[in-house]
């Protein structure tokens, strides 16, 4: 579980991504189009090209925990 602290940076990718993309493809963009570190402990926060899937990149301190949410269109 992630318990945002107080100093927690939240970051949000303004470009839709590819969501075949898993953690590994996901920090590789970090790295190289965002020109961002993501082992320090940031929350990248990614959406899919409809805007209905999140995908979330986190450090923990000893991996990258990835998570990702839908949302149920009416």
């Amino acid at each position: 579980m992630i318990f945002p602290s107080n100093r927690m940076r939240i970051m949000v990718a303004t470009k839709p991504v590819d969501f075949r993309k898993g953690h590994d493809g996901l920090t590789a963009l970090v790295k190289n189009e965002l020109h961002k570190d993501p082992f320090t402990g940031t929350v990248f926060v990614f959406r899919s090209r409809r805007a209905d899937w999140l995908k979330l990149i986190y450090w923990d301190g000893s991996g990258v925990v990835l998570a990702h949410c839908h949302r149920k269109r009416s």
